[in-house]
């Protein structure tokens, strides 16, 4: 199902600087700022929409305009709350948040569409969530994945995050348009079910999460938006292959088309992780990139050997989860792309993606 792949990534990132770091006094803040998705207001004003943390790890979506200097994004000023876990299944007894949000412009739809990890009563699962304009956002509610009896298990069961849409339609399995999301289900029950363990899909025999593809055709979408949260034609896309890699991966930003095929920037985890809900670990979360086929954005036709980024500034280092690089947002400013990252689940930092060649 996966492929070993010899061919390279001409990409580089080159860091800019942090942008965003948690406001003293700001009750929404004090575990942290991270992982935001990114977008433009209907003004063509750049925004991030950060993660914010409060008091017990009760995460919200904010709203931010990026504030530009020569064209280089250097801070942010803030324009409150678009998402609060104020729907009963983004709500535990001990519990809450909406973490992690990824947006995708989707042009044909003129909407924006939002992944991120609804934090209930089972732990974290995925949900989507549309707007027009970046304020006002439309909950469509959980993925729901289609049952696949190839696969001899039933795909929602597992705690899924990394959910990232391709900006526009690609080939489904059959041919077919189709709008599809990357994501990354996490086979072990064990942490809400004791003694229950790992379960994996017939094929799999690597149980360390990675990435997969769904998808949903076009037709159904422009009929029923809502559509979008039933996708189907589960495939494996790529597991761990490095050492940088060697806990787990999962999806970045958007993909983006360049001139190679679909880039996407992704996540790789190395070290140890005792308790996957500890808040202090371990491990080291770098970031890398793969080549997604154009004809076939299931098959990787390049990835990157080492990462193209790893934590090494005091805000990379030190922080709420040490040793974190975490891309989710990648946009462009006249020209030249920037990407937005998570620092130590702490702060907010941007670099320069640049070709290498």
């Amino acid at each position: 199902m996966s492929h070993s792949t010899t061919a390279t990534v001409p990409y580089k990132l080159t860091r800019v600087g942090v942008v965003m770091s948690p406001l003293p006094g700001e009750a929404h803040e004090t575990e942290g700022v991270l992982n935001p998705a990114s977008g433009r207001t209907p003004d063509g004003t750049l925004h991030l929409l950060p993660r914010l943390v409060a008091e017990g790890n009760v995460s919200r979506v904010g709203l931010a305009e990026v504030t530009l200097e020569d064209g280089v994004p250097t801070g942010v000023e803030r324009r409150g709350v678009v998402l609060a876990p104020d729907a009963g299944w983004e709500r535990g007894k001990n519990n809450a948040g909406v973490e992690d949000p990824r947006t995708t412009w989707i042009a044909d739809l003129g909407r924006y569409v939002m992944s991120y990890v609804a934090y209930g009563p089972l732990g974290p699962k995925p949900a989507l969530a549309l707007s027009e304009d970046l304020v006002h956002w439309e909950r469509l509610g959980p993925i729901q994945f289609a049952y696949q009896p190839d696969l001899d298990t039933d795909l929602n069961l597992f705690p899924n995050k990394d959910v990232v849409h391709f900006p526009e339609p690609v080939p489904g399995p059959d041919g077919t348009p189709c709008y599809a999301m990357l994501h990354r289900p996490m086979w072990d029950l064990g942490w809400f079910r004791p003694g229950e363990g790992v379960h994996l899909p017939a094929g799999v025999t690597d149980e360390r999460p990675g990435i997969w593809i769904s998808y949903v055709p076009v037709d159904e979408v422009k009929q029923d938006l809502s559509a979008l949260t039933r996708p189907r034609h589960h495939r494996l896309v790529a597991l761990s292959e490095h050492p940088w890699e060697a806990l787990k991966i999962g999806a970045g930003p958007a993909p983006i088309r360049v001139d190679e095929g679909w880039l996407l920037i992704h996540h790789g985890v190395s070290g140890t992780i005792e308790d996957p809900f500890a808040q202090v670990q371990t491990v080291n979360y770098a970031a890398g990139a793969m080549i997604l086929d154009p004809a076939d954005p299931a098959r990787v036709i390049a990835r990157t050997a080492e990462p193209l980024m790893a934590p090494e500034t005091p805000e990379e280092r030190s922080g709420t989860v040490p040793n974190v690089v975490f891309p989710t947002a990648i946009e462009e400013i006249d020209g030249v792309r920037y990407v937005f990252y998570g620092m130590a689940d702490a702060h907010i930092g941007v670099a320069r993606l640049d070709r290498s060649e």
